[in-house]
């Protein structure tokens, strides 16, 4: 269209928008402390996860099964795990990412490049609901803003501005993730890439990022280590540990590395226990020992059940 307006359709029924102007007590700290923030952002649904631990998780709107999949499964992961998604409810990875943080009932914050009451893309209606029940919706434009080419480039700070850290997860040269990527470096945010086929156009961004110093995840494991917290969901602990050795796992999931003098000192346990339990979490594949000192192993992907 020559005005540079995309198709989009008003959300239906009487939501309440709330405003949150830049100096009120209620914005958002991450948001204010970035080189461009928003003046004001109109929300809908859960205001309290403006305040949360977040992630970003962002990619092109044309995918591969493979990075539909991943999207959901990362997003589920660290959502279990108590993590806010934010993504921009786009088409592609954007829409699996919201997906996956609801599937485990986790939270999603979604952010538009229009007026919080406008659904763009309209196939999205139905996910555009549900975050508004469950989750949060936020924009800078006020309601009834249509949706134009130029606003969502410039979502895209905000996206990154509200999160700690940045995943991209399949992203051709020219997508929106690679800006959101530049923001995210801009606001000395954390970046990361999954890997792709290298012969797909559809990861032939993710993986620039990664040739130009992002991050490698292989798992979400990966970067739950990254951010302090436990690999293992809490039916995963119970299931796999004794009070002992989960006092342990959490002590090295929080610290990292500790030799077994270091691990008697935080836990008050004697060296010949210390040693007894970590061989058995050896065994567990939960932790692995190197140089004198105990490790918290990775754990392979968590099943997304379709």
């Amino acid at each position: 269209m020559n005005d540079g307006i995309m198709k989009s359709g008003n959300r239906t029924g009487n939501r309440t928008i709330e405003v949150i102007d830049i100096d009120s007590r209620e914005y958002p700290v991450r948001l204010r402390n970035i080189p461009d923030p928003p003046q004001r952002l109109y929300c809908s649904g859960r205001l309290e996860l403006l305040y949360r631990r977040s992630v970003a998780l962002v990619g092109s709107r044309k995918t591969t099964q493979y990075g539909r999949n991943t999207a959901r499964e990362f997003a589920y992961k660290l959502a279990k795990r108590g993590i806010c998604i934010v993504s921009g409810m786009a088409a592609g990875i954007d829409t699996c990412a919201h997906e996956g943080a609801l599937k485990c009932d986790g939270d999603t914050v979604a952010v538009f490049g229009c007026g919080p009451d406008i659904c763009y893309p309209l196939i999205n209606r139905r996910l555009m609901e549900t975050i508004e029940d469950k989750g949060l919706i936020v924009s800078e434009y006020p309601p009834g803003t249509e949706a134009r080419r130029y606003q969502f480039p410039m979502r895209n700070r905000i996206i990154t501005g509200l999160s700690e850290a940045v995943i991209v997860v399949q992203a051709g040269l020219k997508s929106g993730a690679a800006l959101s990527a530049e923001h995210a470096v801009n606001q000395g945010r954390d970046v990361y890439a999954v890997p792709g086929n290298i012969d797909s156009q559809y990861n032939l961004g993710s993986n620039k990022l990664i040739q130009d110093g992002a991050g490698v995840l292989l798992s979400s494991g990966d970067l739950l280590e990254k951010l302090g917290l436990s690999v293992l969901t809490e039916e995963e602990e119970a299931r796999v540990f004794s009070r002992d050795e989960k006092n342990i796992y959490d002590l090295l999931s929080t610290r990292g590395e500790l030799t077994i003098d270091q691990i008697c000192m935080a836990t008050g346990m004697k060296p010949g226990e210390v040693v007894r339990m970590v061989s058995i979490m050896e065994l567990k594949g939960t932790v692995f020992c190197d140089m004198g000192k105990v490790f918290v192993a990775k754990f392979g992907k968590t099943t997304y059940n379709h």
